[in-house]
Parts: structure tokens; sequence; C-alpha cells
């Protein structure tokens, strides 16, 4: 019998505790494993690198410059010692003194520098943001902006920089001026966004698009989807919610009803969305789902397990696992972070009550007991987007991918906070039922499968012209036409190929930021976290 989600809430949220909690800290001295003892006062006078020794980074945690508790090098100290530990490629890190870099400029060293069996680089997914805004985005999905979400198209030989809206969060500053998908910008406070070709003029794009002071206004020419003539829109940035589970429909066909759901994220206020939309289309009595995953960068990783066991089922889902999880060869048999045993993670068959004043702990989760589901992807469909498909693979559902490559993430950290900054570094690898989690390249949607990340499906760059959840739109409308006739249709060669890369901008020597939200959600998996 599988095993209760009931039964593994205690170990959850003990997980979820010791997450936040874990390291301890505090001024006074410590004894370290070799019996010495180090300062761990604000002078921080015992504390020192030395090539190959790592003092226990639970020794050094929250010892910060802010509070005058501890010292840049105690910050840094506790950084090595941490990812020594915890990292999962712990051994290509190269050990550098930390002296001649501050705290952010080390942090990135911590990392391997090795390339994947492809050639391609191997960590992709090292970061660190403030841990205020890390729980304002992961438990309320809120973010500093304006509630666009864009597409950046670089510039290159033959085409122009642009800057596309792929969709404006409900109620926010954007959707209230009526930007909708498919809206160009064409200007930033003056500054035209296809010749910007000066480091002044990239510097205005950035503050303009990615605000960092709520309040700030910002001039923006708009040339609307089907418009001939720009408008002049100023919005002002807020503090944007995000809603995970924007639609969540019943399209009727003649072969019966079929679900379409657009997933933005894995975040804690999706769990009582998920659950409504699922609900929905189970009393809607639908016969196959599109599950609309192009923008979600990823996110708790119970959250996905949960829709795996929505969409599949019971019978399908019992005694099977959702996920193995695998850390570096120190941690063998426990988990590094937790000190707990390693035991696959299930197919949760229960709330976990992530908001309890939305959804209880415990209760029972519909199913639509579904043996496909249709997945509509981009590359920045990763993570936990990843780990749910690979997921209903192992128990032998079929997925069918509609889209572009996604970004190829098996792997998934612990969120760990220290000094008001939390950091994001990979600590572990997940493979499902039967043993696969080898797509760091990403999963590939083909008309002839043939290596193992290869998924049937058809490849399709994404539709602007019309809006999400319409049967018009490109890629809902293959996934409706494979579900006819079990092949994608013939469309014109501007429509296929991999989606082009929606990364920052390299032009001239100037960057030009990702948006803001799709930079802090993408590559974004946690388990389990922010209970």
């Amino acid at each position: 019998m599988m095993l209760s989600i009931k039964h593994n809430l205690p170990g959850l949220l003990l997980s979820a505790l010791l997450l936040t909690a874990c390291g301890g800290g505090g001024n006074g001295s410590t004894t370290d494993t070799s019996g010495g003892t180090i300062d761990t006062g604000a002078n921080n006078g015992g504390l020192a690198w030395v090539e190959g020794e790592f003092i226990p980074y639970a020794q050094l945690a929250n010892q910060c410059v802010a509070d005058q508790s501890g010292s840049e090098l105690s910050e840094k100290l506790w950084l090595r010692s941490w990812s020594n530990d915890t990292y999962l490629w712990y051994d290509e890190i190269v050990d550098t003194d930390p002296a001649p870099y501050t705290v952010p400029e080390y942090f990135e060293l911590l990392k391997t520098n090795e390339l994947s069996a492809s050639g391609n680089i191997k960590d992709k997914f090292h970061y660190a943001m403030s841990s205020a805004e890390w729980e304002q985005l992961n438990q309320a999905g809120a973010s500093l902006g304006y509630g666009f979400n864009l597409y950046l198209q670089q510039a290159s030989a033959g085409m122009d920089r642009k800057v596309t809206v792929t969709f404006s969060e409900p109620n926010s500053p954007a959707a209230l001026a009526s930007i909708g998908r498919g809206a160009v910008l064409v200007s930033v406070d003056g500054v035209s966004i296809k010749d910007a070709n000066d480091s002044d003029s990239i510097n205005i794009l950035n503050a303009g698009l990615f605000p960092s002071v709520s309040g700030k206004q910002t001039d923006f020419g708009v040339l609307d989807l089907g418009a001939t003539e720009i408008r002049n829109v100023t919005l002002t940035a807020t503090s944007v919610v995000s809603t995970p589970v924007p639609i969540a429909s019943a399209i009727p066909t003649f072969s019966g009803n079929v679900g379409y759901i657009q997933f933005n994220a894995h975040i804690a206020t999706a769990e009582r969305q998920l659950v409504d939309a699922i609900n929905g289309l189970k009393n809607s009595d639908v016969q196959d789902l599109v599950l609309d995953l192009r923008y979600n960068g990823g996110g708790l990783l119970a959250l996905a397990s949960q829709l795996g066991y929505m969409i599949a089922g019971e019978q399908a889902t019992q005694n099977r696992t959702f996920e193995r999880l695998t850390f570096n060869d120190k941690y063998p048999n426990r988990d590094p972070v937790t000190g707990e045993a390693l035991t696959p993670i299930p197919f949760i068959d229960q709330s976990i009550g992530f908001d309890p004043n939305t959804l209880a702990q415990g209760e029972a989760l519909p199913s639509l007991n579904l043996q496909r589901v249709f997945v509509l992807t981009t590359n920045n469909t990763c993570s936990a987007s990843e780990a749910l498909m690979n997921g209903l693979r192992g128990i032998d559902i079929d997925v069918i991918q509609i889209g572009g490559t996604s970004c190829g993430k098996p792997y998934g950290f612990y969120p760990t906070p220290n000094c008001d900054t939390t950091y994001f570094s990979v600590q572990f690898k997940g493979v499902n039922d039967k043993g696969f989690g080898d797509y760091s390249d990403g999963f590939v949607p083909s008309s002839n499968p043939t290596l193992a990340s290869d998924l049937p499906g058809c490849v399709l760059n994404d539709d602007f012209s019309q809006p999400l959840g319409n049967i018009n739109e490109r890629l809902l409308s293959a996934a409706l036409y494979y579900r006819d006739n079990n092949r994608c249709p013939a469309l014109s060669t501007s429509s296929m190929g991999r989606v082009a890369a929606q990364a920052p901008f390299i032009d001239k020597g100037f960057t030009l930021e990702d948006t803001r939200v799709q930079s802090k959600l993408r590559n974004n998996r946690v388990w389990p976290t922010g209970l």
C-alpha cells in the first residue's frame, strides 16, 4: 500500500524546521571537531582560511557583519564549509582563499567549473537572494515589479532585440493598463529597446524593466498585439502577487472534454489552486489533460508529487516512488540537511497545508486517474516541472511533450539562510521509480524518440498571437490535434524548431537582465521548505 502523506507529514514538518533553523550560531566560543577553540565573537580573531581544513558550518552560522556578531570572513567561511559538506559536486570546488572577494563574489566561486558529458556547463543553478525576498516569493508569490512576464529575444544577425509580454498577472499594474500577451515593449523611459547599444542606455532599460524600489514610475512605449500605433503607458512598481494557476478549464471536443491547466509556479499558494482546478476538471468528466508548464520554473517538489498523484490517481501510484534523492558521496544513506535516513518520496495523496487558512493538512486529494498527459513546454520549464514529467514517466503514464526543450535540471536544493541571505546551491539529484534522472540537457519533444530524454511530441515555438488557453493557440492546438491523430500537425517551418533562448540579452558586451520574477523562480526546486 502506498505510504500516506498522513504518516509522512511530521517528517516533512521537521525537515522544514531544521531547514530554517539548521546551523545554530550565536556569540561566544565553540569547540571545533579537532577539539580546539575558535573565537566566534565580533572580531573573529581566531578565524582563518587554511587550505583543505573546514570548520563545521554549524559553528559559523549567523555570525554576520550586519549585526556585528561576525565578519565578512565568518560569512565566507560559513559558505565554504557549508558547500564542502552539502554541495553535490563538493570535490570539484577549487579551495580558494576568500580574502580578496566580497561575500557574493566568493559564493560564485563555490561551485564546479566542470562540464557535463554533453559539453555543457554542469551547474547552471547557483544563486542567492535576500531571505525576506525569498520568503515573500515562495510563500505568497510576491515580487517587486509591474506584473508582466517577458520573453527576451536577443539581438543577433538578422534579428532585432525584442521584448514581448507573455502574460500579465491579474490585477497587476500591467494588467490594469491592459498590457496583455503579445504586446511588445518598444521603449523604456525614452530609450529604444531595439537600438540601445551603450552602457548608459542599457542601464536605463534594466532600471526600468527590473525596478528595485517600490513606487518607481517607468514610462513604456507599448505596441499592443495587432496594433499599428505605439501607446505610452506609465507603470508604478509594486509588490505583485503571483497567481500560480490562473486558468483551469474544460474544453469540449467530439471525443469528450479535455482539461487545460496553466500552472506557472510550484509555490505554496498553488496547493489550494491546484486542488480546486483538479476538482473542477473532475466534475467536468475530462478524458485528457493539457498541462501548460511553459513558464513554470519549478519550486516545491512536494507540490509536483501532489500534482502527479492528482493526475494519475491511487491505482497508478500505489507503492510507487515519485522521486528518489541522492546527495554527495559523503551522505550515501542520509540527508545531510535534515539528518534523516534517505527514503523514496512517494506520490503524495493528501494535502500538506502550506497555507492552513486556505487548505488544511491531511485532506484527501482528488484525482483524474489519467493514463496520459500532454505537457506544454519551453526552456523555462524547469526543475520541479521536469520532476513532475519524470515522475509520471516512471510509473508508465504517457507524457506527450509539445513545444520546446525543457531547461534540464534533475537537481535540487534546500534554500539555506545565513545572515539575511538565502543561498541556493545544488545538493541533490533526483531519479524516478525506474531510476532515470539523466536529463541535464532537458526533455526534448520528438516525433521519433530515440534517447531516454526524448519524449513523444511536437517541436514548436511559443505562440504570442493568441491568449493562453485558446484552442487556436499553437501549442494547445497541437496538443488537441495530437490527441485525435497521434501525430503532430503539419505547420509552417516558422512555427517549428527549438524555442529561442529566453535568457538575458548579450549584446555588444552589455547585458539586459532577465525578468525579476522569472529569474527568481527559474531553476528553483526545493524539498520541502516554507512550512
